[in-house]
Parts: structure tokens; sequence; C-alpha cells
């Protein structure tokens, strides 16, 4: 067992550099695809994932916005 006490080292996923993260999901994905496991989106089913999206995006209240700058 590894007790590392820096804050953020040795923690999986967030101690990897985003190229590590992104060839571990690429792998991932793959392996679903040809499984045939993985999700296909229908046009339909994308519409409305973006309507879904914009609209809670838009919801965003301002000032929490401004409070982080």
């Amino acid at each position: 067992m590894q007790t590392n006490t820096s804050k953020g080292r040795g923690r999986g996923f967030a101690s990897m550099s985003p190229e590590k993260k992104r060839e571990i999901a690429s792998k991932g994905g793959k392996a679903a695809h040809a499984m045939g496991t993985a999700h296909k989106w229908t046009s339909e089913e994308a519409q409305a994932a973006g309507r879904k999206g914009g609209s809670i995006s838009r919801r965003r209240p301002r000032t929490t916005l401004q409070a982080h700058s």
C-alpha cells in the first residue's frame, strides 16, 4: 500500500496527465464498440441531449460566474 502525504499525488486519474487519461479512455471506447456494448446515438437522442445541456447552462446564475473571477 502506498502512503503518500502530498495532496493530489498518486491518486488515480487525478494524478495522470491529460494525454494518459485520453489514451485510457480511447482504449475503453474502442473495446466497447468492438464488443457491441457502446451506445450509438440516434439523431433524435443527440438533439434532445443538446437541448437539455444548452438549457441547463443558460439557467446558471451570473453571480456564481462573477464570484469565481
